[in-house]
């Protein structure tokens, strides 16, 4: 059956949430309510149903919670939906060092080298695969070495491994995009995830596993408490933690709601595809968002090296891009200095010249973007800079003067 866009369902998000009422271990719980929450970019309102079950998460996929087929990679879906306060539920693990390592897309060579800094660490390393840790990897040796070891760690689901799975194929690559990103990225990438689907049916019992992952996990660090998701605080898919929605002063305004909802200090993220770390103010506290932009592509102008973040009780050995502290917590992006020449080889293997990926990754996989260090390092949310501002795409980052923004 077709997916149903959210806004044309207004009376049924509502039926659709009594119906699947979510629980943890057993235990009811009332769904979230309609309090405050950042509209984000995508600019769409919390509803969806969700099944619980211990530290997984299921989609409950009646038609009614999918999208119009006219907008695939643009709409969320409603099974994306989840809510800040659904996640104050969910049972937390417990680290002493934490890798969030999002956006991997396929690249064995980050891979290696995320696995090589870990092993370099003192003490133990929770690593936590947060979604999109597959995209370019269409080749079965690839597609299967990638899942094969990403799922010998903690892992949850990013759009991209949720479409994987669901049979009905009407939000595309389920990025939600904005408006703002070009009509031609979103069916590029659209393209892109048709082919990898192509191949993830052809591992059956491993596409599977994907099937079971959650949406989103929960940590105690410390005295930090730690959200890890792929998108938002209430959307799988959702580009209210990327850096232009941050620097927005009107959204900033909605973001304490979140933290206090999932009751988290910490929102460790990925899906914008770009590096940022932001303060909100709590009251008399702080709340920190921390989105690691691409561990498996370039971030930067002129570099070439991927990001994740680590968050710890102890100090690393690896020197931070830049870095905050909550408490007795250290918060640090570290670069992914991958074998930037052994991935760009594979990625032209099975993506070459004219090809989907190529025209829209390419030039930032050899040359990087144009976001410098200075607009990802942390500051306080709402205050964007007053010479650049950040324009978003799947591909790259597009910097303009603020003044042109209204």
């Amino acid at each position: 059956m077709p997916r149903k866009h959210e806004d044309s369902q207004p009376d049924l998000r509502k039926k659709t949430r009594r119906q699947f009422t979510p629980t943890f271990g057993g235990d009811a719980h009332e769904p979230p309510g309609e309090g405050p929450r950042a509209a984000g970019i995508d600019g769409k309102a919390n509803a969806a149903g969700r099944r619980h079950q211990g530290a997984r998460m299921f989609a409950v996929r009646p038609d009614a919670t999918r999208m119009n087929p006219a907008q695939p990679g643009r709409a969320c879906p409603l099974d994306y939906r989840y809510g800040a306060a659904v996640i104050a539920a969910a049972p937390p693990f417990e680290a002493e060092t934490l890798y969030v390592i999002g956006g991997l897309y396929g690249n064995l060579a980050a891979l290696d080298e995320i696995e090589r800094m870990a092993a370099a660490e003192p003490g133990p390393v929770t690593m936590v695969f947060n979604g999109d840790f597959n995209w370019f990897n269409v080749g079965d040796d690839g597609y299967a070495e990638i899942n094969r070891r990403v799922l010998a760690h903690r892992a949850t689901a990013g759009n991209v491994e949720a479409e994987l799975v669901c049979e009905d194929r009407s939000a595309g690559c389920g990025c939600a995009y904005p408006d703002s990103v070009d009509q031609a990225t979103v069916v590029r990438s659209n393209a892109i995830h048709a082919r990898l689907r192509a191949t993830a049916a052809r591992h059956p019992a491993l596409t599977a596993r994907l099937a079971a992952l959650p949406r989103f996990a929960r940590c105690d660090l410390g005295e930090t408490r730690v959200a890890i998701v792929h998108g938002d605080a209430d959307s799988l898919a959702g580009w209210g933690f990327g850096i232009d929605a941050l620097d927005d002063a009107a959204m900033a305004r909605a973001l304490p709601a979140h933290f206090l909802d999932a009751d988290v200090d910490l929102f460790a993220c990925s899906h914008t595809c770009l590096p940022v770390m932001r303060e909100v103010a709590l009251g008399a506290g702080v709340g920190l968002i921390a989105n690691n932009g691409a561990a498996g592509m370039p971030n930067f102008y002129g570099e070439r090296f991927g990001v994740i973040t680590r968050i710890s009780i102890g100090a690393s050995p690896h020197a931070p891009l830049y870095s905050t502290r909550m408490g007795t917590t250290r918060v640090e992006a570290l670069a992914v200095h991958y074998d930037a020449q052994r991935f760009a080889r594979a990625f032209l293997a099975d993506w070459p010249p004219g090809s989907p990926a190529h025209e829209t990754y390419w030039p930032r996989i050899d040359s990087g973007t144009v976001l410098s260090l200075a607009d990802a390092m942390p500051r306080r949310a709402g205050h964007a800079q007053s010479v650049t501002a950040c324009q978003t795409t799947a591909g790259s980052c597009k910097l303009v003067p603020a003044s042109a923004l209204t």
